[in-house]
């Protein structure tokens, strides 16, 4: 077995899955407080497709036009036990950065990292060392800190009237569908996938009840909350359901949900980010302790997110006083699979 194939291990028998969130807090500002102040052309953006933490980020960098801000640069959807890498690159080298493994950045500023390095991460490309991973303040601040340098008709994924009731949604959702989801496939005993698996279908019956008769979660616009609810809402049927056993219903089984999930996955911005092909070699690729055959699915088929779901007779415009963005670049767009 090759170093490339020793994958890591994510089921701890006989304990509930827990989420290791020490992350780089350090952040990109206006005003440099951290020592990496906001600067175009300086910083670029490592994510990864397969990734739905990673996929946040890269959908608010499309919707807020900062492409020619910050660069992007996608790791490959399998990875090992060391670190993503780059292997959708020529060479299996990031043609910005030099490096084959996201792991070079972490390491280039912290020797002795001994944390998992993840996907989204911002990296400073003249010392080729990560700034932060702290994905949940990585998209605020993409929001506020580099307003500057917004497309003109960007939407404010983060309105200020609306910021206490955006953070109240997004930490439930992060609690019970977000990390939910993991919290059921990585359960190490019964009794933790049983108690996550119930949170996890309470809660997606509750946002059933709440956007049957609103639009978006929050207000009349898309916010920073439904792009947090997308990412999971758009792996759900194709990964979720199976392949960390929440199978209580299929996402569409659920008419707000699957309309809404279809009315963003139509939006400019969203589903112009999605590659369900390294969704699911991601998935069933690496979790080996999962799904040892390492055997992917070929369903479920795609074509009904493009079915019309007359979330429109709800009102609400979904960016604002804004503009849609413009089409995706070409050599950021994902293959179409449906």
């Amino acid at each position: 077995m090759s170093e490339n194939d020793r994958l890591g291990s994510y089921v701890e028998t006989g304990k509930e899955f827990t989420r290791d969130m020490r992350y780089i807090a350090t952040r990109i500002t206006q005003d440099g407080r951290d020592g990496f102040p906001v600067e175009p052309g300086r910083y670029r953006l490592v994510a990864a497709r397969a990734c739905p933490w990673a996929n946040r980020a890269v959908i608010v960098r499309r919707l807020l036009g900062l492409e020619d801000a910050f660069s992007l640069g996608l790791c490959g959807p399998v990875h090992d036990a060391r670190s993503w890498t780059f292997d959708l690159d020529p060479g299996g080298v990031d043609p910005v950065l030099g490096i084959p493994r996201l792991q070079n950045a972490y390491f280039a500023r912290f020797p002795e990292y001994d944390r998992g390095i993840t996907v989204p991460a911002m990296v400073d490309v003249p010392t080729g060392q990560v700034v932060t991973n702290d994905f949940p303040q990585m998209t605020i601040d993409f929001s506020s800190e580099w307003r500057e340098y917004h497309r003109p008709g960007a939407p404010d994924l983060y309105p200020e009237p609306h910021r206490d009731e955006i953070d109240e949604v997004m930490e439930l959702v992060f609690r019970d569908v977000n990390n939910g989801v993991y919290r059921c496939g990585f359960a190490g005993s019964q009794e933790s996938y049983n108690k996550a698996y119930a949170r996890l279908f309470d809660r997606l019956d509750w946002l059933e009840s709440r956007l049957s008769d609103q639009r978006f979660l929050v207000g009349e616009t898309i916010t920073e909350a439904d792009v947090r609810l997308f990412t999971t809402l758009i792996r759900f049927d194709a990964v979720y359901h199976g392949h960390f056993k929440c199978n209580g219903k299929k996402l569409a089984e659920y008419p707000a949900l699957w309309a809404y999930t279809r009315d963003l996955y139509q939006t400019s911005g969203f589903g112009d980010t999605i590659d369900f092909g390294q969704i699911k070699d991601h998935y069933y690729i690496v979790h080996t302790d999962i799904n040892p055959t390492r055997i992917v699915p070929r369903g479920p088929a795609l074509h009904s997110l493009l079915t019309a779901h007359h979330r429109d007779e709800l009102g609400g415009r979904p960016f604002g006083d804004g503009t849609a963005p413009p089409p995706v670049r070409p050599d950021e767009a994902p293959p179409a699979v449906i």
